[in-house]
């Protein structure tokens, strides 16, 4: 049995679709956490065990792991009035690390980022705040595989009304500065070929850092090229997209943590792990944005 949590985001959903294609080959049973199970597509819903309700809360991961050989976790987007990241990560995380032992669940993939080992770490808002949450689950003694991501291409697509109507899409990074970008697409897959093959044992990351580093220049040139129209990179300062989390009624912890973050990924924070033929994925940017961003676009 293997358990998804959210099954009906970007991550979740592509892994829940790829673990039902190999669910019959595998002999695996899925279940799901999810809080409205309408969202969930109506193939889907028929041929997967749904626990209604929160992965946060207790009395639901305790349902949903009994019987449980492994858990896909990914924690939700910090609540815009979190009192603090820690309580965004590893506070709705607890529930779950103590279930884990209960219920005697073998092994466990999370969604987590790069960054650890780094002179970055401790001070990069939600990364920081990422790594901790994969040490307590570590700290239950499953065996664990946190899949080291660094900024998702896919974040682009926030950003869809801008790069079509204005040609323009912005960020904090340096305009030249090049880094790993990978799709979500390839973190479900890393994360299915975890799940389905439960071999390995012990705690560890597995960096997923697409297959090339490239700067916000870079992404400005692929798009145009492949939007067959100009688009060009703003840089905004950190004060800028500060202020215009505020703005949206972000409270200030959760504003911070990004304003960290952006900033350690701008001084290097991606960059501690090299790349290898067992990191570097498949999805290029610029298939990706033939895929994925164009269709956005253009629909």
């Amino acid at each position: 049995m293997i358990v998804v949590t959210a099954p009906t985001g970007q991550i979740g959903g592509r892994l829940l679709h790829i673990l039902l294609d190999e669910a019959l080959h595998h002999g695996e049973e899925l279940r799901v956490i999810v809080r409205d199970p309408a969202r969930l597509p109506d193939a889907v819903r028929g041929r997967v065990e749904v626990v209604k309700g929160s992965h946060g809360d207790a009395e639901v991961v305790d349902r949903a792991f009994a019987g449980a050989d492994a858990v896909f976790w990914l924690v939700p987007p910090a609540p815009p009035q979190a009192p603090s990241l820690n309580a965004a990560y590893s506070g709705f995380t607890r529930a779950a690390a103590k279930a884990f032992t209960v219920h005697g669940v073998g092994h466990v993939v999370g969604v987590s980022a790069l960054g650890r080992g780094t002179p970055f770490a401790g001070r990069a808002g939600h990364v920081t705040a990422s790594l901790a949450m994969d040490d307590l689950i570590a700290a239950t003694g499953v065996a664990y595989r946190a899949l080291a991501s660094p900024t998702f291409m896919d974040n682009l697509l926030r950003q869809v009304a801008t790069i079509r109507d204005d040609g323009v899409f912005t960020g904090t990074f340096t305009a030249d500065r090049k880094a790993p970008t990978a799709a979500t697409r390839d973190i479900a897959a890393a994360a299915a070929g975890l799940l389905l093959d439960r071999s390995w044992t012990g705690t560890g990351e597995v960096p997923v850092l697409g297959p090339e580093d490239l700067s916000a220049n870079d992404i400005a040139r692929i798009m145009s090229d492949v939007l067959g129209r100009p688009v060009r990179y703003e840089r905004q300062s950190l004060d800028d997209a500060r202020a215009a989390l505020t703005g949206h009624g972000v409270g200030d912890a959760v504003a911070q943590g990004y304003v960290d973050m952006m900033r350690s990924k701008d001084a290097g924070l991606d960059d501690g792990v090299r790349r290898t033929p067992g990191t570097a994925n498949p999805t290029t940017f610029r298939t990706w944005c033939e895929e994925v961003l164009k269709p956005a676009v253009q629909a």
